[in-house]
């Protein structure tokens, strides 16, 4: 049968491509001489156009004015007394981690403590440092590692932190720039994965061994605890800490989707039997395990995606009668969990909105109670601090209502409400509904639709749809003041599409798109571009898309696929060259999501969407714009240079736009964000108000 396949595959001309046929290669030399010029020359040109418009000033301007807001509500973290939380705008560009109590955080105002000056640092360093944020040691939260990126990429140095004098540590723990992973053990020792040298690091460019570090030692001294394979994505380890229990773990992540666990105790590893795509978790003397495939134990089969919990001791013993703390239907699915003092809270997404339930274990009984909660929206729920209360932390958010923080207690529905952004639009003229379309194979797709309160339905609304489909990432409601501004109050409409390849329906609403099958998101977002322009709602000249990484990827598939659907693209930090995506910095993780295109018979579906390869002389594509980042270590700024090259020299409508920081997230800091977003909004509206 493979033989047959890879005769098909040469046959319909998608025989594998030798990196020599790639006339633009050198541009996957990410910091070249050469690519830097090309990609400063495309810049520059890119923004010239728009400045144009003095309308691009004035929404970058306000976009700004935005994300350095004081209103904005700081995400915080309880670590010992008090609530942290890293924080930028126009004094701290980069950023000042700080913390307050919960009596200030109440405050309109609160008065914050200075624990880590960003800007400071990197001034005096001469570093062009960018905050990956911390791992603290647990529960005394005394110490703490800090991740710090040089302009934004994921890898990053690690420094040991003190929090009582609030300064790094004189000869303390320290990791040089690398894609590291750190797990305290004791004050005195950590778990450590990071480049320890040649073969240290997996094909995807993830730590490949883990290492026992004792203080005081070189790191050449570290003694070795769990080795992977070239070939998997990455190990790590973790320090479980839950209402007095404590659990010291190993991972082994095979593939993005399956992995082995080991429990470390009294020195030895004892490998936890579990399903090999499912995840474990901890809750005092409880084990979680999130299925992700049917799984038969005892007499009961538990469908994808439930939550089940069993004694541990029980559980390594042998004995799996669980019980369910979630199953989902059709059209629910987790959305996420968190554990209290007493509690066990389960976020629910019914149809793709929010829901909230609580259980509570007494006498080896769980019982469950529903939380009232808003409706037709998205929910969030933090526990404050598991080991010392049951309050927690709720996140309520819409598209037209601004975000909300709650202060709430497991076991009553009563809440206080902390925090709620200021009105950044007005969302008075506007309306949400959720409709569905009909993909391919007849399966009911559901999107949302944000627009003005009666809009004529004549096909001639600027429309900009959103999507991206993949890694059963679910795309919810949200609040945004980019998209108030930037698109709704400008007249236009917005469009988010729950397409098969997110979580938006559980495991298998992903797995309907995973590998071979990857044409069905494709199909998916079709059906909901057909559907727009069915309804009226748009039409091809008025229809925008947009999305990042898998939905850049996305966006390149609908650009080569339907370019007639379209009137404008803008695709963001892509994936494009999907014949060499896994040779390229992260890319091999994502095999057990795309396929390996070193494999004949899967290339021979690979390249049937491969955005890179299916670009043809004979077709008017839209315009594009393309935008990625220098500093994006995660998905390889060469798959967007070498797209709007390609296309470039083919006559089309191309532009492209590449922030020399920022990482995969495209920006390192909120001018970048808003001259990022600037870019693409006014690109797009240019294009579709022609």
């Amino acid at each position: 049968m493979k033989n047959l396949i890879a005769t098909a595959a040469l046959l319909a001309g998608t025989a594998l491509a030798a990196p020599g046929d790639d006339p633009y290669l050198w541009m996957e030399e990410i910091e070249g001489q050469k690519p830097l010029d090309w990609v400063k020359t495309h810049n520059r040109k890119t923004l010239n156009q728009l400045e144009t418009d003095p309308a691009f000033g004035k929404l970058q301007k306000s976009l700004l004015s935005v994300y350095d807001s004081p209103a904005r509500i700081p995400s915080v973290q309880k670590l010992g007394k008090f609530f942290y939380n890293f924080w930028q705008d126009a004094a701290h560009p980069k950023g000042v981690w700080r913390r307050t109590s919960l009596a200030e955080y109440r405050k309109d105002k609160p008065k914050w403590e200075a624990v880590l000056d960003l800007d400071a640092l990197a001034k005096s360093e001469g570093e062009n440092w960018v905050w990956h944020g911390f791992n603290c040691r647990e529960p005394e939260n005394d110490r703490c590692l800090i991740s710090l990126s040089r302009g934004g990429s994921d890898a990053a140095v690690v420094r040991e932190f003190d929090l009582a004098s609030k300064s790094f540590v004189k000869d303390g723990f320290a990791l040089p720039e690398a894609k590291s992973d750190t797990t305290w053990i004791d004050r005195d020792t950590l778990y450590i994965g990071t480049d320890f040298g040649k073969g240290s690091m997996t094909d995807s460019g993830y730590p490949r061994i883990i290492k026992r570090w004792k203080r005081g030692t070189p790191l050449t001294a570290a003694e070795t605890v769990l080795e992977g394979q070239a070939s998997d994505v990455s190990v790590s380890a973790a320090h479980h800490f839950s209402r007095g229990q404590h659990y010291l773990t190993l991972h082994r992540a095979v593939t993005f989707w399956e992995s082995e666990e080991f429990l470390v105790t009294q020195g030895k590893q004892v490998k936890i039997e579990k399903p090999k795509d499912a995840q474990i978790s901890f809750i005092g003397n409880q084990l979680i395990l999130n299925v992700k495939s049917d799984y038969k134990a005892a007499d009961r089969t538990y469908p994808a995606g439930s939550v089940l919990v069993i004694d541990f001791a029980r559980y390594q013993a042998g004995e799996r009668r669980f019980t369910a703390l979630f199953e989902p239907t059709e059209r629910t699915s987790l959305g996420g969990m968190t554990a209290t003092r007493k509690h066990v809270l389960i976020e629910v997404l019914d149809n793709v909105k929010s829901r909230l339930y609580e259980w509570r274990l007494e006498k080896d009984q769980w019982w469950r109670r529903s939380v009232e909660t808003p409706a037709f929206g998205n929910l969030e729920v933090h526990a404050v601090d598991t080991e010392a209360s049951d309050d927690y932390l709720l996140t309520f958010s819409d598209f037209l209502t601004p975000t909300t923080l709650y202060l709430a207690q497991a076991g009553q529905d009563k809440r206080e409400k902390l925090k709620q952004l200021p009105a950044f639009f007005d969302a008075s003229p506007y309306e949400v509904a959720q409709y569905e379309s009909t993909s391919k194979d007849g399966t009911r797709v559901p999107y949302f639709v944000i627009a003005r309160k009666g809009i004529k339905l004549d096909g001639n609304n600027p429309t900009l749809l959103y999507g991206y489909g993949g890694f059963r990432v679910p795309q919810t409601p949200f609040y945004s003041a980019t998209v108030g501004q930037a698109w709704l109050e400008k007249g236009g409409v917005y469009v988010l599409g729950n397409i098969r390849g997110g979580g938006e329906f559980g495991p298998r609403w992903h797995e309907a798109a995973l590998k071979e099958k990857r044409q069905t998101a494709y199909n998916d977002f079709i059906s909901i571009a057909e559907d727009l322009h069915k309804r009226g709602v748009s039409s091809p000249k008025k229809l925008g898309i947009m999305g990042g990484s898998n939905g850049g990827l996305l966006m390149g598939v609908m650009l080569t696929q339907r370019p007639d659907l379209f009137g404008a693209v803008v695709c963001q930090v892509p994936l494009l060259d999907m014949r060499r995506y896994h040779t390229l910095l992260a890319g091999a993780s994502w095999m057990g999501e795309f396929g390996n295109p070193d494999k004949p018979e899967e290339w021979a579906y690979i390249s049937k969407y491969s955005p890179y390869h299916n670009l043809k002389q004979d077709v008017k594509y839209p315009p594009t714009l393309f935008a990625t980042s220098t500093k994006d270590d995660r998905v390889h700024p060469g798959h967007a240079r070498k797209m709007a090259a390609k296309m470039l020299e083919m006559g089309q409508p191309v532009s492209y736009f590449e922030n020399i920081e920022g990482g995969h997230g495209g920006a390192a800091d909120n001018a970048q964000r808003a001259l990022m977003n600037g870019v693409a909004y006014t690109y797009l509206w240019h294009q579709l108000n022609k």
